[in-house]
């Protein structure tokens, strides 16, 4: 078994089940702990300079996968906000924002600081989520605890001028409290998926003032997306038959949450971009629902992708496959074939999505070059 582990160490996408999930992820980092999730994890190579293997169905182990702290390449170096600005925020909400000098950009995947950042307005960030630990934002105040639950108090402190969050994180009072307090909060859209890039980091420029600057970066990630598509697919087999089955699990054991993530998640999106076959149209398993024996027997697939805590969460392997004992029976169960991923990288799509991708699909089809 090979298990990749050079780290110290959660995703809901559709708004209807995002409280559930969200609340099964339980104390994540706080505190000390937080700090320990600044460290970085490993780098991947590209996948345009891996040799896939002969017969990718054929490795053994789990492959764990925590991404380096991501390189900041703000779009400008002399941003200069147009205010003030009006925007219509995805809760169909009139908001204001006449001031960025002071930021706070919150959602559970750390997307939206890094966003902020790109935009070339790090400067103006006075705080961070859990997820966002990235340098240059790493010594901001941490307003998020018992892992992501966003802190009113700590919040209202930093005196922000404007937050940018997305339903991810919660309680959703907080965010009205915010509102009571004077706080212009935009509220952005929570679903994320390759379509979709752009015209997320459209809401949080146009929100801040600097549309200019968000109609580069976002052309930018969607190049840069294209580019890491186009060659992984030249790893990918061309027949269908070839590729890897593969099915996106989210699970958190200490909560009894154990969904399959299907058309419409955006792990398919993912699953697709990055090389695998998506089993989720063929098995007719839409959005996000409860997991149970009949549909991994449907679905057969050859490898699982997960988040890394959920994965842990469960005892790890052996644990998952005590708990679905037709995954066992499956390609994947047989060779234990898993790859974990951080759990604020794997679905975060944004400026990091090129990368996301790079690796899945070097796990997927180049497994020896980690």
């Amino acid at each position: 078994m090979t298990h990749l582990e050079p780290r110290r160490t959660a995703l809901p996408v559709l708004v209807a089940v995002a409280a559930v999930l969200v609340s099964a992820c339980g104390p994540v980092l706080g505190g000390a702990e937080a700090e320990e999730e600044l460290s970085s994890g490993f780098a991947v190579p590209s996948v345009s300079s891996v040799e896939a293997a002969a017969d990718p169905r054929a490795f053994e182990g789990v492959i764990d996968i925590d991404l380096p702290d991501p390189v900041i390449d703000p779009v400008t170096t002399d941003a200069a906000p147009r205010l003030p600005v009006t925007v219509t925020d995805s809760r169909g909400e009139r908001v204001t924002v006449s001031d960025t000098d002071r930021v706070l950009a919150l959602d559970i995947h750390g997307t939206l600081a890094q966003t902020v950042f790109e935009l070339g307005l790090g400067d103006q960030v006075v705080g961070r989520d859990v997820s966002s630990s990235f340098p240059g934002i790493e010594d901001r105040p941490l307003v998020t605890r018992d892992g992501h639950d966003l802190n009113a108090e700590a919040i209202l402190a930093l005196e922000p001028t404007v937050v940018l969050t997305d339903t991810s994180l919660g309680p959703f009072n907080v965010v009205l409290q915010l509102e009571d307090a004077g706080i212009p909060v935009v509220v952005v859209d929570s679903e994320r998926n390759l379509e979709n890039l752009a015209p997320l980091t459209m809401e949080v420029a146009t929100a801040l003032g600097v549309p200019g600057a968000g109609r580069e970066l976002g052309a930018r990630i969607e190049q840069e997306t294209a580019d890491v598509t186009e060659a992984i697919a030249e790893v990918v087999p061309d027949d269908v038959t070839g590729q890897l089955r593969t099915v996106f699990l989210y699970v958190r054991g200490q909560a009894g949450v154990y969904y399959m993530f299907g058309e419409g998640s955006g792990a398919d999106s993912l699953i697709t971009a990055a090389g695998g076959y998506d089993v989720a149209e063929e098995i007719g398993w839409a959005g996000m629902k409860p997991v149970n024996d009949e549909g991994l027997v449907a679905a057969q697939p050859d490898v699982v992708l997960m988040m890394t805590k959920g994965l842990e969460s469960v005892g790890g392997v052996d644990g998952l496959l005590e708990r679905f004992p037709a995954l066992a029976a499956t390609e994947a169960g047989r060779h234990e074939r898993i790859v974990a991923m951080d759990d604020a990288q794997v679905l975060s799509f944004g400026p990091r999505t090129p990368e996301v991708l790079n690796a899945l699909a070097v796990a997927l089809y180049a497994p020896d070059a980690l």
